[in-house]
């Protein structure tokens, strides 16, 4: 989607910029893991179909994707949310993305995904923060419904789960077939799901996010 082509969001411990194909080395390096394949449904792709691939994303209305960047250790108390210059850009390292697919169009449901590619940049607080900009920028921008956004996520995959329960999805449905839940945001959980749910008491409210004034233009 050319919507966000030229916006840059800048959090705490994160840096969200579009997908350009000067990203694509480093995420086709990602995508040779049989786990990263697993965990987000997909086919390995050759160099020339990836970067094919990034070209189609950014023309296509139905998806919308920002690389996730963390801030260098230098900047981040100088002080937090700063905007970078340009040139301060290149030096926050590449560990992931965030994504909205719209099969319906923006009256439809928004599905949504976020991958950390490490495992040594999960668990740091980088999603959790870097998922809060995402959604306040989609319902502010599209603009899109809190209540019209889902999450898909293998029935294995815990800390994804939790993830979207903190932001405050609750568990719908349990398809068995693909063993996977989907999540919707503001919605009671299905506690008559043949599934383990799981208790959340810490909740993020990045509705009240205020994420305006933390855009600026990636060049």
């Amino acid at each position: 989607m050319r919507l966000n082509e030229n916006t840059v969001i800048f959090g705490d411990r994160v840096v969200l910029v579009p997908y350009r194909a000067e990203h694509v080395p480093t995420y086709h390096e990602w995508m040779k893991s049989p786990e990263l394949l697993e965990l987000t449904a997909s086919e390995p792709l050759t160099y020339d179909e990836e970067l094919e691939m990034q070209r189609k994303w950014h023309l296509d209305e139905d998806k919308l994707t920002f690389i996730l960047l963390s801030r260098p250790e230098s900047s981040t108390s100088i002080p937090k949310s700063r905007v970078l210059n340009p040139n301060e850009i290149p030096q926050c390292k590449m560990i992931g993305d965030v994504n909205l697919f719209l099969p319906d169009g923006k009256d439809g449901e928004g599905e949504c995904e976020i991958m950390i590619a490490s495992k040594e940049d999960r668990r740091k607080g980088y999603a959790i923060e870097a998922l809060s900009l995402f959604l306040s920028y989609l319902t502010c921008t599209l603009p899109l419904e809190p209540n019209h956004l889902i999450a898909r996520i293998g029935a294995s995959n815990i800390p994804s789960i939790r993830l979207f329960q903190k932001l405050g999805f609750g568990i719908t449905k349990h398809v068995k077939v693909f063993d996977e839940v989907e999540l919707k945001y503001a919605a009671e959980t299905n506690t008559q799901l043949e599934f383990d749910i799981l208790e959340v008491k810490e909740r993020v409210d990045w509705v009240g996010l205020k994420v305006s004034d933390k855009v600026g233009t990636y060049e």
